[in-house]
């Protein structure tokens, strides 16, 4: 049997062990400190632990003094001067003490304080022991977890700046990110520059912190000595590690910022899709040389950095490219309008590449009428632009041809049904008559306008409408019912597309309610009124356009002469027929004759009614203003018939025929003209 540990301790001989052997086994010295006499007795374990010799020691404390560094000396003796004084039992501390060779070594003592029965202190007795490897062991642990903590840091650096840069969508974004002073921070920089590359130029775009711009580096070659230009023809980073360095590499730059104490550098490449688009520098102050961990994190930084700006860039591409086809597809400019302001607004949508459909127009119509379009084609796209721009000429030209609202509109749906696109588009068509305020209005799937009174009241106009362009001629459903409604002076229509209405999770009824209250609210002219309108759409973005037209009428000095307004009437239909009569009471009491209205009502309903009893189709009445020696209004009665009107005796109980009789009455003059396939039965009278 093997004997174990003989030669210090022997079983079962010596036990229990004393207290000697086990000390020594665990390499321990002991003391006794006679405080009495200040005899400091140690044994031959704690003479080693001192690394001092029995020969070299006469039993006074003041003999190790020499193994103490002065600082550990008097912070040992404080220590336990304090323990004796303030009635402790034991007392513990590391410290540190030289040794004969004049290195330095950790070493633990625990001491025990024996008191009379007075509590006066007498002896002291502890131990000494080699601490070295302890002490070791805590500082590996210590430097081990300032190591996690630093790659925890600069882990956090790159997540921080990830997620910050996840939300710049723009260039100018990703740079106020890096130069705000918490992006500063997370870098752990003193100082910031950033370029981008154009045009085989180098174009500095952020410097920070105030007062760190070089002159001279605004725009620099890439070929010249600097490190941004020299890491981008590299395409390799470079760590500066000293000021020594920077100014031996670096002569030019260095001179102009030693003002900033910088102690370091890193320039690293802006590399995206394998080119470099750019540069970026991070200088510091509070460190010297990278570690490798440290490079690891910087290039990962720089990869995320040149991400976002490649991101960013493409952004601003596909914003510009959308903006400025929405605008060549909307009118460049607004004709002016006699007796009317007018103000438009468009606002994108918050989407970047995405371009919408929405559009607006003002169409100058003869006889001082003004046709006012807002529409919305299906989706968010180029093909729904460029949908919206052949339907806004088509619906330009249809209007400028003289057709009447409701055809204006139904052709249009004809004319986008036939298009090779599966997109349909809601509308609304109103054309004013700006001497009488009489607005004629068809709407295809779009929300109703509002009028809004100069007292500021506002209200919503409901309007009987049609489906959507491009589905009622799908569907075979092309009438579109013409409201009629009058604006007086100082009165505003307001037509818009639903993105200035509809919040997500809103009923489209609130959301009008609500715009409502806001244009009521909002100032009187209406190019104020349309910039509010549309800041309230930019706080609230949003996914989709908005396109807005304010028409408010001014009213005319003098009654105009060479007006015309017009109005389809279908069969069956006597809300068209009562808006008809309305507007023609409307046009020519606001034309200044009230005193002939009744009769030119009498006779213009006479002529639709013969229209629509004695043809299949619909008719359409026209009102004009004629000049000349003499100051006329000419009512105009058009029907697909061909069939001339026949005067016929009614006899005393007849109920018919006496139509043209009256017609012959009460007008000055009157006729029939052949149109195409049909005819027009027209009659003027003298207005004074």
């Amino acid at each position: 049997m093997v004997d174990r540990g003989a030669s210090a301790l022997s079983l079962p001989d010596d036990w229990p062990a004393h207290p000697d052997p086990i000390l020594a086994l665990n390499r321990m010295g002991s003391f006794d400190w006679d405080l009495d006499t200040g005899l400091f007795h140690m044994d031959a374990q704690a003479h080693e632990v001192f690394d001092m010799r029995p020969d070299e020691y006469d039993g006074y404390p003041e003999t190790l003094s020499v193994r103490f560094p002065r600082a550990e000396a008097h912070r040992l003796d404080a220590l336990v001067a304090h323990a004796i004084k303030d009635g402790s039992e034991n007392y513990g501390t590391y410290f540190r003490l030289r040794c004969r060779d004049g290195t330095l070594r950790w070493t633990h003592t625990q001491g025990y304080i024996r008191r009379d029965e007075t509590g006066r202190p007498r002896r002291i007795i502890g131990i000494v022991r080699d601490a070295t490897q302890e002490i070791g062991e805590i500082e590996a642990r210590r430097d081990q977890a300032a190591q996690d903590e630093a790659r925890r840091r600069q882990t956090n650096v790159v997540q921080l700046t990830t997620a910050a840069l996840a939300h710049a969508r723009t260039v100018d974004d990703v740079i106020d990110v890096l130069k705000d002073t918490h992006g500063l921070t997370r870098l752990g920089a003193t100082s910031l520059v950033m370029g981008l590359v154009e045009a085989g130029r180098i174009r500095l775009v952020a410097d920070g912190p105030d007062g760190s711009f070089v002159p001279g580096t605004r725009v620099t070659r890439i070929d010249e000595p600097y490190p941004m230009s020299e890491v981008v023809r590299t395409l390799s980073p470079r760590f500066i590690e000293s000021p020594e360095e920077f100014a031996e590499r670096y002569p030019v730059l260095w001179p102009h910022i030693t003002g900033l104490d910088i102690t370091s550098a890193a320039y690293l490449p802006l590399i995206a899709e394998a080119r470099p688009i750019g540069a970026m520098g991070l200088l510091y102050s509070d460190r010297r040389g990278f570690s490798p961990e440290d490079r690891n994190v910087l290039i990962a930084l720089g990869s995320s950095i040149a991400q976002s700006l490649m991101r960013a860039m493409l952004y601003e591409q596909d914003k510009d490219l959308a903006t400025g086809l929405q605008q060549a597809m909307l009118p460049r400019t607004i004709p002016s309008v006699p007796g009317a302001d007018v103000a438009v607004r468009y606002r994108s949508a918050s989407l970047g590449r995405d371009i919408g459909g929405d559009w607006y127009d003002l169409i100058p119509l003869p006889g001082g009428r003004v046709g006012a379009v807002i529409g919305d084609v299906q989706g968010h796209d180029t093909h729904a632009a460029a949908v919206m721009g052949q339907l806004r000429i088509v619906l330009r030209a249809y209007a400028a041809e003289g057709h009447t609202p409701a055809t204006v509109m139904a052709r249009a749906s004809v004319f986008l049904h036939e298009l090779d696109t599966d997109r349909f588009a809601t509308c609304l068509y109103a054309e004013a008559d700006l001497s009488t305020g009489v607005v004629q209005v068809v709407r295809a799937g779009h929300i109703d306008p509002l009028v809004r009174h100069p007292d500021g009241s506002c209200r919503r106009v409901f309007l009987e409408g049609g489906l959507p362009l491009g589905l009622s001629a799908e569907f075979g459903r092309l009438e579109y019912p013409v409201a009629t409604l009058e604006l007086d002076p100082g009165h505003t229509l307001m037509l818009c597309t639903d993105g200035l209405v509809e919040q997500p999770g809103a009923d489209l009824d609130d959301g009008m309610r609500t715009l409502t209250a806001l244009v009521a609210a909002g100032p009187d002219d209406v190019r104020d009124l349309a910039d509010c309108l549309i800041d309230v759409a930019e706080e609230r973005g949003g996914d989709d356009d908005v396109a807005l037209l304010l028409l408010r009428r001014r009213g005319l000095d003098r009654p105009r002469s060479g007006g015309r307004l017009q109005q389809h009437v279908a069969p069956g239909d006597p809300e068209a027929l009562a808006g008809a009569r309305h507007m023609i009471r409307a046009a020519v009491t606001a034309w200044g004759a009230r005193d002939r209205a009744d009769e030119i009502e009498l006779v213009a309903d006479e002529l639709i009614t013969n229209a629509l009893m004695h043809t299949e189709g619909s008719a359409v009445v026209t009102l004009r203003a004629l000049t000349g020696s003499d100051r006329r209004l000419r009512v105009e009665v058009e029907d697909a018939s061909s069939a001339l009107p026949r005067r016929r005796e009614a006899g005393e109980s007849g109920v018919s025929g006496r139509g043209l009789l009256l017609v012959d009455l009460l007008t000055d003059v009157w006729g029939v003209e052949a149109r195409g396939g049909g005819k027009c039965v027209w009659c003027e009278f003298v207005v004074t």
